[in-house]
């Protein structure tokens, strides 16, 4: 997948390959991730399931999912499941979602390699989406690089351009910059509008299906880790073109165990180095007003 760019980060927006997401109006779909659900804990152990069918193996782990029975297995066991399951299995699990929310606040850490240079921290950030239209607030946090930079975009007034001001003794001169300008490129290699965990779910899957298309093997690695303090089952995927075929000769995504979403990412050039790593750190569904995504909410340094 070609990188895209802009003045801040990863993640959110429209689905690369008709992916359903919370969005989707679908009969089928699972309850959202914001709603408690009474989902009991499937009763095929999970030592049976790569004995299911397809189907019923997706089902199964949406309601080990939502009953919170996959976050209960021990590492031996969540490694011998997903080894055990079809390969199509998890692509499903994660096309079907929900992979995000129509409202949502989250943290992440991000670190990209720009130009060659790996940077000496990863930027932390604040972020705020709405859908419909999408709509973006971020802000760098203190602790990382370019702390206390803004920008806003919203879609339905200005869909190519964001509104921000740099950090430090610049951030007195707010102004309109294009999404995939100069500025933009000079801190990252994506858009504003990949800003949400949607983004990861789409390239997983868009990038699986390069993979099917050219009928090359996918050599995967699972383990169990633990990320900036989240539990995560992380699969390490390799193929053996790299790129510019692919967007990373290597990737490790990390599954979220109490929802359809991978909560981290690291991707890695032909030569082995590591070029993006992204950790979603608390993701919160909430519901914003306009003043959010207005550069003169008070709250806000425009």
């Amino acid at each position: 997948m070609k990188h895209r760019s802009l003045l801040s980060v990863l993640v959110a927006g429209a689905a690369l390959l008709s992916v359903p997401t919370a969005f989707a109006q679908n009969d089928d779909r699972p309850p959202p991730l914001d709603t408690a659900s009474a989902v009991k804990p499937p009763a095929t152990p999970a030592a049976q399931v790569g004995k299911l069918t397809l189907d019923r193996q997706v089902k199964w782990l949406r309601a080990a999912q939502q009953s919170g029975a996959l976050e209960q297995l021990d590492d031996a066991q969540l490694v011998a499941l997903f080894q055990s399951l079809d390969p199509l299995a998890l692509p499903r699990y994660i096309k079907e979602g929900p992979n995000g929310y129509p409202s949502y606040e989250f943290t992440m850490s991000r670190s990209e390699r720009i130009r060659g240079v790996w940077p000496d921290k990863p930027d932390h950030m604040l972020v705020r989406v709405a859908h419909d239209p999408l709509r973006i607030y971020a802000k760098w946090l203190p602790d990382g690089e370019h702390a206390g930079q803004e920008i806003i975009y919203d879609e339905s007034k200005r869909s190519d351009e964001t509104y921000g001001h740099l950090g430090g003794i610049m951030n007195v001169m707010p102004l309109w910059t294009s999404l995939d300008g100069a500025l933009a490129r000079s801190q990252s290699n994506h858009n504003v509008r990949d800003l949400g965990i949607e983004y990861i779910a789409d390239q997983y899957l868009s990038e699986g299906k390069k993979y099917t298309e050219a009928g090359l093997p996918r050599s995967t690695r699972i383990e169990v880790k633990t990320i900036d303090g989240v539990r995560v089952v992380a699969f390490t995927f390799e193929t053996p073109v790299g790129q510019p075929q692919f967007y990373a000769k290597k990737e490790t995504l990390g599954l979220d165990l109490r929802h359809p979403f991978f909560r981290s990412v690291e991707s890695y050039d032909n030569d082995g180095k590591i070029f993006e790593r992204i950790v979603f750190e608390n993701i919160t569904p909430k519901t914003f007003d306009d003043s959010t995504f207005d550069p003169k909410n008070k709250s806000y340094k425009f």
